[in-house]
């Protein structure tokens, strides 16, 4: 019989995105196939504190109490209590975890999960993981270096300026006419270091402006402002190691003024069609960005990259990318996937065998000299 690879979902976590996380656990653990995988639980709490044993994401999902998450993806069921493994131990090392684990998938999204920090630990205890790399995930999680790398690379982004939470505090009206002068009207105020677009604002003027400055420091030290695009919102799924391929792109909808948090998990009125109506030359360009993005930060696994189309000129443009996009069922990431002729099922399997492939290259290089 042939041994059972034990997976760690790691999940939960301290940020605006925890109830996203455990919505994404709930969907990985339901789609493992029993006969493959054994599932470890790792789940993180609001407070930082690590759970282990038992069944944590059950723990974690009723301790939220969060209507949204129920709307999300309902409450765990039992159907899946034969895949958790009841063996799991406090992980109170890094050779503890290795000992629990054949291999990781990482589903914290967001500061101190899709940053590189899970990733340094993992690294440190020399485990395969799902997904980016340390420096990858690090990038990838901050705006204001994603579009420096992005920028770099050649790929097209919409105006921006990176605005530290210190000088907005003691330059506020400089900062303002700054904005106002290089950016522009309507503009889009975003924490540098998150997603779910939790603390992202859209200002159409100084009063505006300020409230959204405020709001966006109060989660991070470090803003990004950029050009509020008028025009479609594209998105495109990335899998791969060091030959990527793109999935077919698909197009959001919204009936809010902008993407917000409450659009993309509350919504009922928010759409999203899978494949997009773009011509074959703006499917082969999304596709070809998309590519390109992901290479430009050295991503591995998996990726969701963003874009708009730029109602004036018809540009594509970059937006930025996911290293840890949402997870679940019917999630954009795997649902553009599955329009691509890769199930939900097939997708984990891959992406686990990607983070065993990797781990096996990284063990060719010499570490003594």
């Amino acid at each position: 019989m042939t041994k059972k690879i034990r997976v760690g979902l790691i999940f939960g976590g301290k940020s605006g995105e925890h109830e996203v996380s455990l919505a994404s656990a709930q969907s990985v653990l339901r789609a493992l196939n029993p006969e493959k995988y054994d599932a470890v639980l790792i789940g993180v709490t609001k407070e930082g504190k690590w759970l282990t044993g038992g069944n944590p994401l059950k723990q974690l999902v009723h301790a939220t109490q969060s209507p949204l998450l129920k709307a999300m993806n309902g409450s765990t069921s039992n159907d899946t209590s034969a895949l958790v493994s009841h063996s799991a131990t406090e992980l109170t090392t890094t050779d503890a975890l290795n000992e629990t684990v054949d291999v990781v998938f990482p589903l914290i999204h967001g500061p101190n999960g899709e940053d590189g920090t899970i990733q340094g630990l993992l690294e440190l205890a020399d485990l395969p993981y799902v997904g980016a790399n340390v420096a990858a995930s690090a990038v990838g999680m901050d705006k204001a270096l994603m579009k420096a790398m992005f920028r770099n690379a050649g790929l097209p982004v919409a105006e921006y300026l990176v605005i530290l939470r210190h000088t907005w505090e003691h330059a506020p009206e400089e900062t303002i006419h700054d904005i106002e002068t290089i950016i522009h009207f309507p503009c889009f105020v975003k924490p540098a270091n998150l997603g779910s677009s939790v603390g992202i604002s859209r200002a159409h003027n100084w009063d505006e402006l300020t409230q959204a400055l405020t709001t966006a420091a109060q989660y991070d030290r470090k803003i990004l402002v950029e050009r509020a695009v008028q025009g479609r919102e594209i998105e495109c799924s990335v899998l791969g190691n060091d030959v990527p391929l793109a999935s077919l792109p698909g197009e959001v909808l919204v009936e809010r003024e902008f993407y917000d948090y409450e659009a993309k998990y509350a919504d009922e009125q928010t759409r999203f069609v899978i494949p997009a109506d773009l011509s074959a030359e703006q499917t082969r360009t999304v596709q070809e960005l998309a590519v390109r993005a992901f290479q430009a930060i050295d991503c591995n696994g998996m990726a969701r990259v963003d874009f708009f189309i730029d109602a004036r000129d018809g540009k594509i443009l970059v937006n930025e990318i996911n290293t840890i996009p949402g997870f679940t069922n019917v999630s954009m990431y795997p649902k553009m996937w599955e329009a691509s002729g890769v199930t939900y099922a097939q997708l984990i399997d891959r992406l686990i065998q990607l983070a065993l492939e990797r781990h096996a290259d990284k063990q060719r290089n010499k570490v003594t000299y």
